[in-house]
């Protein structure tokens, strides 16, 4: 996920922010997190499925194999040390495996999840603090494959929610064609143009209220 993140073309994109910028009031601000959890209930439900997994097929063994082979597995020890090989296998799987991550954390918890760090990322980098409550946070959490687009009071009086669909298909677009920067930059772009649709014009004595480059918090620290 840091790779991602580390190619992010930071001039292009900041350009593209202060373009839109001339031409509307909005305070567009990208922000990129190489994941929103660390979704340990992921962890243990994997490992759980697992354990479980395995010691049906310890019993059944015990139940109809008739063999000479498998002697260590009838002794409590063999039966002690499958299920934990088993548990850690799992867990571990659920850990750095992210489509079984995802899978076992499911879709709801996987948006709940985005959504509450995407409040925080509009908090943290202070989207609110705008004279017009014009701000947007465009956020990409990359582990999840989700993004959010938030508007500020001042931009959702114009903007509907399914406004920024194409949006939001933009910097999809981009990240599968492992080009997040492109995707981050047409997104943008096609805020300005929509921000101008509705109205949200530049004021004449605008001033740029927010850093125009993308925020990447996490990315450095992250273990991925």
């Amino acid at each position: 996920m840091d790779a991602m993140i580390d190619r992010l073309d930071q001039d292009q994109i900041r350009d593209a922010v202060e373009r839109a910028e001339e031409r509307t009031a909005g305070e567009i601000v990208p922000v990129v997190v190489p994941r929103s959890s660390d979704y340990e209930v992921a962890v243990w439900r994997g490992t759980g499925a697992a354990v479980l997994l395995v010691l049906t097929a310890v019993l059944l063994t015990l139940q109809f194999y008739d063999g000479w082979g498998l002697g260590w597995l009838f002794a409590p020890w063999g039966v002690a040390l499958s299920v934990l090989a088993a548990g850690t296998v799992g867990g571990l799987l659920a850990r750095y495996v992210y489509p079984l991550q995802r899978l076992l954390a499911g879709t709801d918890r996987l948006d709940a999840t985005v959504h509450r760090r995407a409040m925080q990322a509009f908090v943290e980098e202070e989207v609110f603090a705008t004279r017009d409550r014009t701000g947007i946070l465009l956020f990409v959490s990359l582990r999840e494959h989700r993004i959010e687009v938030l508007g500020d009071a001042g931009i959702n009086q114009r903007v509907d929610p399914e406004d920024w669909a194409e949006v939001v298909a933009r910097i999809r677009r981009g990240i599968r064609n492992d080009n997040l920067s492109e995707g981050l930059v047409e997104a943008v772009e096609m805020c300005g143009r929509l921000l101008q649709q509705k109205g949200i014009d530049i004021r004449p004595d605008d001033e740029n209220e927010l850093t125009d480059g993308v925020r990447t918090p996490g990315a450095k620290t992250d273990e991925e």
